[in-house]
């Protein structure tokens, strides 16, 4: 039997997974919009959003708009990369239970 892949623990919590996959899709986003996306409490998304941010996935940019503060957020080249190193890693271990759907 081969050797099953590593699955990336970082990426690999649901709500950390859809963050990335929402990141990847975009060149940023406001911390509001990922909340309405992912349905997420602020305390679980800042929590999550903070664990890619000392992984090194994901970039945070805090500014005033209109004397209101606004969070952005952009996945980096190492977010993109484990991102898809996961998705690679899911399908060597799913095998042909990918493709017979």
């Amino acid at each position: 039997m081969p050797e099953l892949p590593e699955l990336n623990s970082v990426v690999h919590g649901k709500l950390r997974l859809a963050l990335l996959s929402l990141l990847a899709g975009v060149d940023e986003a406001e911390f509001t919009w990922l909340r309405s996306k992912t349905g997420a409490t602020d305390g679980n998304l800042g929590a999550q959003l903070l664990k890619l941010e000392e992984a090194g996935y994901v970039t945070v940019d805090k500014r005033f708009v209109e004397r209101k503060p606004q969070t952005q957020y952009r996945l980096t080249e190492a977010g993109r990369t484990a991102l898809s190193e996961y998705v690679q890693a899911l399908k060597q271990l799913l095998g042909d239970a990918v493709i017979r759907g």
